[in-house]
């Protein structure tokens, strides 16, 4: 029996559930409460990020699917730093803002390189059934 179905569906499982986190994420950067910027989206793309890769490693035994979370997250957040024609710029880079812009990507970007080293250092699962 292949295993191509089940990967295919975990891979685009993984593509949709990093691709609406980071989404939600982006727009969760310019946050305040009672007037200060809270940094939810820096906590929130820490966390994600590291347990979507490794999530999606422990639950399919593959290394391309666990990849997958980190390399949409990133698309997403590099797309939500370029203006769009209109001149509309969805993560901006000024004040306290940028500063946590800055944190959001940098930090993201670090937790999801992180869970891909220990996805990839992890020995590979043998062929054949369990035993």
């Amino acid at each position: 029996m292949s295993r191509v179905p089940g990967l295919v569906l975990a891979g685009l499982a993984a593509v949709l559930t990093a691709g609406w986190l980071a989404l939600v994420e982006v727009f969760w950067l310019p946050l305040r409460v009672a007037g200060v910027l809270l940094p939810l989206s820096v906590l929130t793309a820490v966390a994600g990020n590291y347990l979507l890769v490794t999530g999606a490693h422990r639950l399919t035994g593959s290394r391309v699917v666990a990849l997958l979370p980190a390399v949409t997250w990133l698309v997403v957040a590099v797309a939500a730093m370029v203006p769009r024609p209109e001149g509309d710029l969805v993560a901006v880079g000024t004040g306290g803002l940028g500063a946590v812009t800055l944190a959001f990507l940098g930090l993201g970007v670090l937790a999801a390189a992180v869970a891909v080293g220990r996805v990839l250092a992890t020995p590979r699962r043998p062929a054949g059934p369990p035993a």
